[in-house]
């Protein structure tokens, strides 16, 4: 008996020791408040193309659900706040919703979270009322299926939930939320689900530019802040809102409770006040945003601790209302065409290797030799069918068919769609296994194009490229008020 117990509590340790040293994820939300998408398929071999292993969507769309079976990507799917209603009401009418709507496509299409109601500070108070029940209610179905283990059910806010941000240390609940904030986390402790919060420094800095500074907001300040409280020292908005949410649960005494990220982003355009809604900025807020995830660095709060965030949004969504920097938050336009560089992996990697050049400052894109046949291949059929590569040079007979091998053949492609797409680091991406050299990868027949140039091989190749709703609420600015963290100036502390 003591060995069995001390053989479950060695088991039980470990796999408390693999949850606390998990690595942070990094995700993407896709909408489809937008004319002229892609089809699901394509936005899914996108996705796949950049090695984007998780994503949220709004609602549990059919054709969007088939669209991500068996990819492997792992998926957070949403009920409205207008369906919160029949969810709340009656079991029966969650029992059919996962029947109908889940179970057919489950575990083909690899579903992981529920996100029941969204940004509920933003809603009536009879619609935050549903929420809590709703929850509930989906839990019962799950269990009655036996997933509530696989699929976790939460529900996503805004900072708005928060009366007090600043200092990170003083972060308070608005006692105004507690009617349904409460046994929410009442409901996430006991099942062990995460409080999904949605964070936008970019409306903290345009809505209080006098107290917040863009450096600050886009990781790249010089300076750190100081929390007067507990001396912890913070060097971006992003750490000082979450650890504003970690202190407020703390406060509670919900300590146990993890926080994910649900939304965050930066705005590539804006309205003529909206200055800092750039493509240079978001694709600087987005790269240290991954960077500084996936390194595990924490919060000063909670050093070291992972924190899975989805980047907002896959596409820019023209139909949404507002400023128009609501329109543009997405990485991508319909056509998929990126809209700024950015690197899923966080690494950056460029070939940069010695060896013959051309003497300028061209560079090609290759197929990375340390990457796996399977990514390979998947790249290479996304080159050249949604990528809308011309591949005839890497057919039979064709000056570059051989060598007869996948590198040989993704390396061409690769470079084709990255001189097509201004030779940009994203163009070259492929998921991590596409990486940039200034070497002419050229041989014999086969040329290799740059950009501005022209592709010359052999005459018998064809080498002209051709071309072939729910969504995500709209975010309110109206919230920033609660969650500036607005550090006075005197607090800033040089490095």
């Amino acid at each position: 008996m003591t060995r069995e117990f001390s053989i479950i509590f060695a088991a039980s340790l470990l796999l408390m020791l693999l949850g606390i040293c998990r690595a942070s994820r990094v995700g993407v939300c896709y909408g489809r408040n937008a004319d002229d998408l892609p089809t699901p398929e394509k936005a899914v071999q996108l996705i796949q193309m950049h090695n984007i292993k998780y994503v949220r969507i709004y609602d549990s769309n059919i054709q969007v659900l088939k669209a991500f079976a068996n990819t492997g990507i792992e998926l957070m799917i949403g009920i409205p706040n207008s369906d919160l209603l029949p969810f709340a009401q009656f079991q029966s009418n969650a029992n059919t919703w996962l029947k109908n709507s889940i179970l057919p496509y489950y575990p083909a299409t690899k579903i992981t979270y529920i996100t029941v109601g969204a940004e509920l500070t933003e809603a009536p108070n009879s619609t935050s009322a549903l929420v809590v029940p709703a929850m509930q209610n989906v839990l019962t179905a799950l269990k009655k299926a036996g997933l509530h283990k696989r699929i976790k059910v939460s529900s996503t806010h805004s900072l708005g939930i928060l009366s007090r941000s600043f200092p990170p240390s003083a972060g308070a609940f608005n006692s105004s939320h507690a009617f349904f904030l409460k046994p929410m986390l009442e409901f996430l402790a006991e099942n062990q689900s995460p409080f999904m919060i949605d964070v936008y420094p970019y409306y903290a800095y345009r809505d209080s530019s006098t107290n917040v500074s863009l450096d600050y907001a886009l990781f790249e300040a010089s300076s750190e802040v100081i929390d007067p409280n507990t001396g912890l020292l913070y060097t971006n908005m992003f750490d000082a809102q979450l650890d504003a949410i970690n202190y407020a649960l703390m406060a509670l005494n919900f300590k146990t409770i993890n926080i994910m990220v649900t939304e965050t982003g930066w705005p590539s355009k804006g309205s003529p006040k909206e200055t800092a809604a750039t493509p240079d900025n978001a694709q600087t807020y987005n790269t240290n945003l991954i960077r500084h995830v996936i390194n595990n660095t924490g919060t000063p709060a909670k050093p070291g601790g992972a924190v899975d965030v989805y980047v907002f949004s896959l596409f820019n969504e023209n139909r949404k209302p507002g400023l128009e920097s609501e329109r543009n938050w997405g990485l991508f336009f319909p056509d998929q065409t990126s809209v700024y560089n950015l690197d899923f992996t966080g690494k950056g990697v460029v070939d940069m290797t010695g060896g013959n050049t051309t003497g300028s400052n061209a560079t090609w894109c290759i197929a990375s030799p340390s990457a796996s046949e399977l990514d390979l291949q998947n790249a290479l059929s996304w080159a050249c069918g949604s990528g809308n590569v011309d591949c005839s040079a890497i057919q039979p007979s064709q000056p570059c068919f051989e060598p007869d091998n996948l590198a040989s053949h993704a390396s061409y492609a690769f470079n084709s769609y990255y001189q097509q797409n201004g030779a940009t680091d994203i163009a070259c991406s492929f998921g991590g296994v596409g990486v940039r050299t200034n070497k002419n990868p050229s041989y014999d027949n086969c040329l290799y194009a740059t950009t501005g140039g022209k592709k010359a091989i052999a005459s018998n190749a064809t080498a002209s490229p051709t071309k072939s709703s729910s969504s995500s609420p709209r975010r309110s600015s109206g919230w920033t008020q609660h969650l500036l963290v607005a550090f006075p100036l005197f607090l800033l502390v040089p490095f």
